[in-house]
């Protein structure tokens, strides 16, 4: 139901799976950030900020795959999917 919306709003499996590998790169930069920027907080800290953001990929990668998956019973997934020729 949830996911089914989700594609009705126009949100595709390609959009969670860029959001994943956002969430990574921004939990880097936010951990670094946090370390450059409060450095009498400690790495305890930056982990934390690191970790927070951390969390979110595997959430949107869950929903890429949900997104994938209902995308290729409904029709529309959008991958081009190119056929295997004969070698010869």
């Amino acid at each position: 139901m949830i996911i089914q919306k989700m594609h009705d709003m126009g949100i595709r499996s390609e959009h969670a799976y860029m959001a994943a590998f956002a969430s990574i790169g921004l939990s880097v930069a936010s951990w670094v950030g946090s370390l450059k920027m409060e450095p009498g907080t400690g790495l305890a800290r930056a982990d934390r900020w690191g970790l927070f953001v951390g969390e979110w990929a595997p959430t949107f990668f869950g929903l890429g795959l949900a997104l994938s998956h209902y995308e290729q019973q409904d029709g529309t997934l959008t991958g081009t999917v190119h056929p295997l020729r004969e070698a010869g």
